[in-house]
């Protein structure tokens, strides 16, 4: 499975502005990858204020990604600030070639930016097959939280966190992928936005692909919009989860 990071600036608030630029971006990459991967709230920033930005699933954002997918020939994934039943959620999306969307809302809240007072906590993780890989996508801040991720029976093989993650934690972020990585026995992407946010934040990327022993494979310039492409393989997780298989003696976890 070829799977496309970008890594690039986010336009504060400005929803049209973010949707043309990854748009030019994504019809360069038809046909070159089978999933591309945008950073957390892609269309947005990290506003978590600003729920007059909230869209339901049949408006503008789901509703091009759809498009771009079906047009372009690949999936997609990233999250979107969404309403439902007057409740807002910071939603991630899995959007396949053929228009079909699965959805999750990020469990954990990051209560210090102010994130839980306007959103609404996720209860589900989403899993989806693509490609002959079966996917688990997170949000930001679930990356501090191992439990949430636990791969048990090798229920996944790629683990993908979208984020905004500032730059001032930005070593927590590289360590904390490397963990999900090893004690998951899985793929990692981890897909972070560079540049300076409406509310002076900055960012400064670190977006990777690790392997399951948490070697890198794709490595991200600091502060500079990137683009890669990588072609994934099972076959070496698989031969490393056969030769090594801890995760037959990990243990179970019950969420409440």
């Amino acid at each position: 499975m070829r799977i496309t990071l970008i890594q690039d600036t986010i336009i504060w608030a400005d929803k049209s502005a973010n949707l043309q630029k990854t748009g030019v971006q994504l019809a360069l990459l038809a046909g070159q990858t089978d999933l591309v991967v945008l950073p957390e709230m892609f269309t947005t920033g990290f506003c978590t204020g600003k729920i007059q930005l909230a869209e339901t699933m049949a408006d503008e954002t789901i509703q091009t990604l759809r498009a771009w997918a079906k047009d372009f020939q690949f999936a997609i994934a990233g999250s979107f600030i969404a309403t439902e039943n007057g409740k807002n959620y910071n939603r991630s999306f899995f959007v396949f070639p053929t228009g079909e969307v699965e959805t999750a809302d990020k469990r954990h809240l990051f209560s210090m930016g102010g994130e839980h007072t306007h959103f609404s906590a996720g209860e589900k993780r989403l899993i989806v097959n693509y490609c002959g890989f079966n996917i688990c996508l997170l949000v930001c801040y679930d990356v501090r939280f191992p439990v949430w991720a636990r791969n048990v029976d090798n229920e996944y093989d790629l683990l993908i966190y979208v984020a905004n993650f500032p730059e001032r934690r930005i070593n927590d972020w590289d360590i904390l992928l490397q963990a999900r990585a090893i004690e998951n026995q899985a793929y990692v992407c981890g897909v972070n936005r560079i540049g300076v946010d409406g509310l002076g934040i900055s960012y400064n990327g670190h977006s990777t692909l690790i392997d399951f022993k948490a070697q890198t494979i794709l490595n991200f310039p600091e502060n500079a919009t990137s683009i890669q492409t990588f072609d994934l393989q099972q076959a070496p997780l698989q031969r490393y989860r056969e030769k090594f298989a801890v995760w037959k003696d990990a243990d179970r976890f019950e969420i409440k």
